[in-house]
């Protein structure tokens, strides 16, 4: 009889292993429960902001990350810097001009493991039809069978030609820190 039971502890400890240790997939980015955001200074004063529409995909296998895929399109226009006037500002030729270049891109290249539910995504980020490699730690906070993935970087807006002309002086800082946190559920 005890040997059954050991039998039987071994096997169900067993199983147990193997269902924790299996692959966890995330796709399908939930725009709504899903935030990009970015701080940057003014006049010395930190300013907040956001983009309120944007659209995500993701492929993501924990057990082989080397294989990911993310891609997200951010609706410039959609920008909100706390004011009616900031927001139309920011919408002019000398920042995002909306009107030529409504999308903001970025597509990943890369993904590498670092351990710890931590991960590099390395990809293009694309403004105004200028296309530039950066590099962003994302952090993986698994809740309920969802994926938080959760990051920042900063941006320098000169690479983009972001805030040219009469803004190019220092009034707005030449570093911009966007974070995000993007929401997918578990497949």
């Amino acid at each position: 009889m005890r040997f059954r039971f050991l039998r039987f502890a071994a096997i169900a400890a067993a199983m147990v292993f193997t269902v924790s240790a299996q692959a966890v997939e995330y796709n399908q980015v939930n725009a709504a429960a899903s935030q990009i955001s970015f701080t940057f200074s003014q006049f010395g004063s930190r300013v907040y902001g956001t983009f309120g529409q944007f659209e995500g995909t993701l492929d993501f296998d924990t057990q082989n990350p080397a294989t990911a895929h993310a891609a997200l399109n951010i609706q410039l226009a959609s920008i909100d810097a706390g004011s009616s006037d900031a927001n139309t500002e920011l919408q002019k030729p000398a920042w995002f001009d909306t009107e030529h270049y409504p999308l903001g891109t970025f597509k990943s290249t890369s993904v590498k493991a670092l351990g710890g539910d931590r991960y590099l995504f390395i990809g293009d980020l694309t403004l105004k039809t200028i296309t530039r490699k950066v590099k962003v730690q994302v952090q993986l906070k698994p809740e309920s069978g969802i994926g938080v993935f959760v990051g920042e970087f900063a941006l320098n807006r000169d690479d983009f030609k972001v805030g040219e002309g009469e803004w190019a002086d220092g009034v707005v800082s030449k570093d911009i820190n966007i974070r995000f946190r993007m929401v997918a559920p578990q497949r």
